[in-house]
């Protein structure tokens, strides 16, 4: 038999516990996955939803406390009635449920853990769905009693359910409200504070200082996967560290800061070595520990390399690779699967370019993987499955940041040298980036590199001669289109290509180019195209078929 609302509420106005409670329950036993709601009924729930506010405001049994908790978070999912939840009246109830009232003295000694997680999944439901109710919260400064229970990472009395509903709370108001991720970031120390969290989350000892393992001792390799409940914490927290520190690359921060952002990155580090249970699961915690190390300051990046080799799988001049590996594995992967690269390649292939120019151990690494001596010259550049290819076709993507993200990186790798970034990706392919630096005259970007020799291949070496610097391969000889013609007859070809080309240019089609002094591109004064003398060699019917087709235009 279905509860109706209205038998629900006469229930409730009685005051009787007992009654209310029953009645309670079996509404929400059948509405516990319910996500639509009658419109007819909006009224009534307006209704309810403050009788339940008024009877948590009573000394109520837990179980009552829990049945009315229970409602609201169903009656919360309509987000066209929230308005007896979002006030700041019912946003306090809320938290006072919830144990994290900023200033209250309520919590009792022995907290319901029960009603606090249903109090927690009311705030959150509500929060996400009501602009009022995000300012109520940030009135009230519930982060600030979230914030004190964070500090207890390593409390066994709270639970995972708890813990995560918490970490959830805090994520919406963070992403929600600019006041309060700025309050979490620089008043209550987030950063400090959620690195200590993940710290406890992920159960970590610290061998030295920026160095991270497991409890045990064990070795990333020897490890079990996270647990669910662990990476379910972990990524919430990545997660609101994101938000918290997304204008910290963008800013100078003090000894302090930069001390925490580098135990960070020694944390997140560990996170980029370590596995979930599943292979979608570890790509998701990965992708969030990828895009959290992007905001870090680039001086603490420093911590993906280990200064010496211990438990290396992969070493390079005598520097542990094992996290740049992974990161360039990640990379490509979301490379080779093509969907929404914006948002899925981009964080990883910046962290890569960045680390690239500032590190000379990680830039040789990544050149010998992704840019190795040329062997094949008979392929354009971007024809192939190898990662150079794959990175050249991007360079002329649709997506503007995509193409001048894949650009950087290859050029980085090259040490901003332009001749160098030509022969591995063809003239063609490197204009755009060569022409919004004003290096199409060629030279070298001024930069922090080492002085190494670009070793070329046998084959490279035999073939250079022959190779057309626009495709970046060797080209089959064409014959020449002009052989046989008297020079009177390659000026009449000349002269019609450039009125072909004066035409293109009046009628807005093309806007002729020219390089400046400072080897940017800029704009031809069309004075100067018209200033040409006309053509030796007048054409009547060329004429009479080009004044045609501007009438029929």
């Amino acid at each position: 038999m279905k509860m109706d609302l209205n038998v629900i509420i006469e229930k409730m106005e009685t005051g009787e516990q007992d009654a209310a409670l029953s009645a309670l329950q079996t509404y929400n036993k059948e509405k516990n996955l319910c996500f639509s709601f009658p419109p007819e009924e909006q009224e009534v729930r307006e209704r309810l939803g403050e009788l339940l506010l008024a009877f948590l405001e009573r000394d109520l049994q837990p179980s009552c406390k829990l049945a009315c908790l229970e409602t609201i978070r169903i009656l919360s999912r309509d987000k066209s009635r929230l308005e007896p939840f979002s006030s700041r009246r019912a946003m306090l109830i809320l938290a006072r449920h919830a144990a994290v009232a900023h200033g209250d003295g309520s919590t009792p000694e022995i907290p319901d853990l029960d009603v606090i997680v249903e109090a927690l999944k009311c705030l959150c439901n509500v929060v996400f769905n009501s602009s009022e109710a995000q300012e109520a919260a940030a009135q009230l400064q519930l982060v600030v009693g979230v914030a004190e229970r964070l500090k207890q990472c390593r409390e066994p009395q709270w639970t995972h359910d708890v813990r995560f509903f918490d970490l959830r709370f805090t994520f919406l108001l963070t992403a929600l409200r600019v006041d309060v991720r700025m309050q979490l970031a620089r008043e209550l120390r987030g950063a400090r504070l959620l690195a200590d969290a993940l710290d406890a989350t992920l159960g970590l000892y610290w061998p030295d200082t920026y160095e991270v393992a497991p409890v045990g001792g064990t070795g990333l390799s020897e490890c079990p996967p996270l647990g669910r409940m662990e990476t379910e914490r972990a990524m919430e927290i990545l997660k609101i560290l994101f938000n918290i520190t997304f204008d910290t690359n963008r800013r100078k921060v003090d000894e302090e800061e930069a001390a925490t952002y580098r135990h960070l990155g020694a944390i997140l580090r560990y996170c980029l070595m370590s596995r979930a249970e599943g292979e979608d699961r570890t790509e998701e915690f990965h992708s969030h520990t990828v895009n959290l190390l992007g905001n870090l300051p680039l001086p603490c990046l420093d911590v993906l390399l280990l200064p010496k080799v211990h438990q290396a799988s992969t070493e390079y001049m005598g520097i542990n690779m094992d996290a740049v590996s992974v990161l360039l594995e990640f990379m490509e992967k979301r490379l080779d699967r093509g969907n929404k690269l914006k948002e899925t390649l981009l964080p990883s292939l910046n962290l890569l370019t960045e680390s690239s120019r500032i590190h000379r151990e990680t830039r040789k690494f990544l050149r010998m993987k992704v840019l190795p001596p040329l062997r094949d010259v008979r392929n354009r550049p971007e024809v192939g499955c190898a990662l150079r290819n794959k990175l050249v076709r991007l360079m002329t993507h649709i997506d503007t940041d995509v193409k001048n993200c894949a650009a950087e990186f290859l050029f980085v790798l090259c040490k901003e040298s332009v001749s160098r970034f030509i022969k591995y990706t063809g003239y063609g392919n490197a204009a755009g980036l060569l022409a919004a630096r004003g290096l199409m005259r060629g030279g070298w970007e001024p930069g922090h590199y080492s002085e190494d020799e670009d070793s070329d291949t046998e084959e490279y070496r035999e073939a250079k001669p022959h190779i057309n610097p626009v495709t970046g391969r060797v080209e089959d000889e064409q014959p020449n289109p002009m052989e046989g013609m008297t020079e009177e007859q390659k000026e009449h070809e000349a002269m019609k290509l450039v009125n072909m080309f004066d035409k293109l240019s009046r009628n807005h089609v093309i806007q002729p180019m020219k390089l400046g002094a400072d080897g940017k591109m800029t704009k031809l004064d069309p004075h100067h195209l018209h200033s040409l003398p006309p053509p030796l060699f007048h054409n009547p019917d060329q004429n009479e078929e080009e004044e045609d087709e501007e009438h029929s235009d």
